[in-house]
């Protein structure tokens, strides 16, 4: 009785049962789950090494209608609880201002935290003082990241997506903030979907942000958002996911561990090399994927390309 899994209620038994997560248990996970060394000493790739040829190739056979969606939000232009830096637009030349042919603007945007849609790189996050693959922090300066940056990933993302819709699991719109989602939750999704989660793979957890936004408007997301468990990492580790994607933060808010404030980016980032996309916009995709209950897709996504950056602002494409 203690495994059954309650679809429509707030928790399942198992996670009700589970035995607490603390931060030594956070310290053993990452030990246990650690990708370190396992594509060499000097790896710049992490869990991406994931990716083969083989993958890309079986990845691009899933187009069947060439239907083409965007995973990033609109671009936020208005300061909210949920976007302390809105994204910048500096119109420099214009069509009332511009004797010439062209018009011309700049951008500026700090991307990380809870509003845009980006790409985390591997050196984004820090743990006793060492990166992924035990990289010092310290090789992160003024000058950017001398290792484990966002141009590593130049040739970009190009592999299956799996959407994890868990308040369609759920019955509802969207879950509210604070919902933790556990590992019984992504296996009942499978189940429900029809689909296992393989190496190589990209999933993108739904948990509703953007539709609940709509309909109530902003609020302090950094402090109260859906996302998944610390007791996900090991699920994303057996399944050897490649990267990870949600709606918010992956992280729900809070943690609920002492001492641990984002306990699926430490694990994830640091101990697995798995990077991460913050802040997709899973809302049409989860509509086409619906319409032809098809819960997988191509995925392509290109981070810029900046040397030494720690992630990048971007737009993922899922392509049905």
């Amino acid at each position: 009785m203690g495994t059954l899994i309650i679809l429509f209620g707030v928790a399942t038994l198992a996670a009700q049962n589970r035995p607490p997560i603390t931060q030594a248990t956070i310290d053993q996970w990452m030990k246990e789950l650690s990708n370190w060394g396992r594509w060499g000493k000097d790896d710049q790739l992490g869990a991406i090494n994931l990716i083969t040829p083989a993958k890309r190739k079986a990845a691009a056979a899933l187009v069947k209608d060439g239907v083409a969606v965007s995973l990033a939000h609109e671009t936020l232009l208005e300061k909210a609880p949920d976007n302390n830096s809105p994204f910048e637009v500096e119109m420099k030349l214009t069509g009332s201002n511009n004797p010439g042919q062209f018009s011309v603007d700049k951008y500026s945007v700090l991307y990380h935290g809870w509003a845009h849609t980006h790409m985390d790189s591997l050196c984004h996050m820090f743990y006793k003082g060492q990166m992924y693959n035990g990289v010092p922090q310290t090789t992160v300066t003024a000058k950017g990241a001398a290792t484990l940056g966002i141009s590593n990933f130049r040739a970009g993302i190009f592999t299956r997506g799996i959407l994890l819709d868990i308040p369609r699991l759920k019955g509802v719109s969207y879950l509210e903030p604070g919902a933790a989602i556990y590992p019984e939750d992504l296996a009942a999704w499978e189940k429900q979907a029809g689909i296992k989660v393989g190496s190589g793979d990209v999933i993108f957890v739904r948990t509703g942000r953007w539709a609940r936004r709509a309909t109530k408007g902003s609020w302090d997301l950094p402090n109260k958002a859906a996302g998944l468990h610390a007791s996900c990492a090991r699920w994303i580790r057996q399944r050897d996911v490649a990267m990870i994607g949600s709606d918010a933060g992956s992280d729900v808010q809070p943690s609920g561990i002492a001492g641990v404030t984002h306990p699926i980016h430490q694990l994830a980032l640091i101990a697995m090399g798995v990077t991460i996309f913050d802040n997709c916009d899973l809302e049409a995709v989860s509509l086409e994927a619906a319409k032809r209950n098809r819960w997988e897709f191509l995925l392509t996504a290109a981070p810029i390309p900046v040397p030494g950056g720690t992630g990048s602002p971007l737009n993922p494409i899922a392509v049905f």
